[in-house]
């Protein structure tokens, strides 16, 4: 996905990616001509768009693919200018996904918040993202129609 054009031209990359889709951890370096806003610092596009995908592309796969899973809500609050690269660990705990999958086993809609922290490389907070995914089992593969 580092090379996938929204992130790309975002200036985001993948750091790390757990192999059971529980958790991934981007980063976006010093703030440049391509990626800072008009005072020098983290465009707020780039800081949001750090962690757009992911949430909705962990639960999916934790999931095996059994629900829909859309992106519902997305808030972020500006904590303070990110003049530094800065880092966000977006976690989709299994218990929560086991929660999740038990809700929607009768094929009504569950909504989640996900919560995380962008932090710069003195591991002070710049921005609080807030996801909030809608969760509805497929109709094909069993269960209620």
């Amino acid at each position: 996905m580092n090379w996938w054009p929204p992130l790309r031209f975002a200036g985001v990359r993948i750091v790390d990616w757990s192999d059971d889709y529980t958790r991934v951890v981007v980063r976006s370096g010093r703030p440049n001509p391509l990626t800072a806003n008009a005072y020098g610092t983290q465009f707020g596009g780039t800081l949001f768009s750090m962690t757009d995908p992911f949430y909705s592309i962990l639960l999916n796969e934790q999931l095996d693919r059994t629900c829909d899973v859309w992106d519902r809500r997305g808030e972020i609050d500006f904590v303070r200018p990110g003049r530094t690269a800065v880092t966000a660990e977006i976690v989709v705990p299994t218990a929560i996904v086991d929660e999740i999958r038990a809700a929607a086993a009768s094929g009504e809609r569950v909504l989640r918040w996900f919560e995380c922290e962008i932090v710069d490389t003195a591991g002070e907070v710049v921005a609080r993202v807030r996801k909030q995914l809608h969760v509805r089992r497929k109709r094909d593969v069993g269960g209620p129609s």
